[in-house]
């Protein structure tokens, strides 16, 4: 929560992640910290990580100051609600609540205490056959791109 650590900065500490936003492979993260703890911090960092590649840290920060991170974390959120709404419309009708940050990663499913009858669209069959598997992209989803 950036508002809280700006708030209080001399006590509260941010971290943060590009692990979902960008990739888990890039193996990158900050800390915005009080100013009592960065030195500290920075000296166990050197103790603990040994293999920090700098190109990866250089183009973040880059892509923070030109607010070309912003734009992306903006257009991801625009893209999962699309396809979060294109869910909920082909769950409409099988008593199944869909719960969840509209824009995040995740939905969680309450499925009815009975079972829903089986889906009759091609994109749902496809969806619930290969859930992992079903909308790795945009370019590759089953599910119709919704009318703008």
């Amino acid at each position: 929560m950036p508002e809280l650590q700006g708030a209080d900065p001399d006590h509260v500490a941010y971290l943060g992640t590009t692990s979902k936003t960008l990739g888990p492979a890039l193996r990158l993260g900050w800390m915005v910290l009080p100013p009592r703890l960065m030195g500290q911090v920075a000296d166990a960092r050197t103790h603990i990580d040994h293999r920090t590649e700098h190109l990866g840290q250089l183009t973040l920060a880059d892509l923070i100051t030109r607010h070309g991170y912003d734009r992306h974390i903006r257009r991801s959120r625009q893209r999962y609600r699309r396809r979060r709404d294109q869910l909920r419309h082909h769950l409409a009708g099988l008593r199944i609540t869909l719960t969840g940050i509209a824009a995040g990663l995740h939905a969680l499913a309450i499925l009815p205490r009975t079972a829903p009858p089986r889906p009759t669209s091609k994109p749902l069959r496809r969806l619930t056959a290969s859930p992992s598997a079903a909308c790795r992209s945009a370019r590759n989803c089953p599910l119709p791109a919704r009318a703008s």
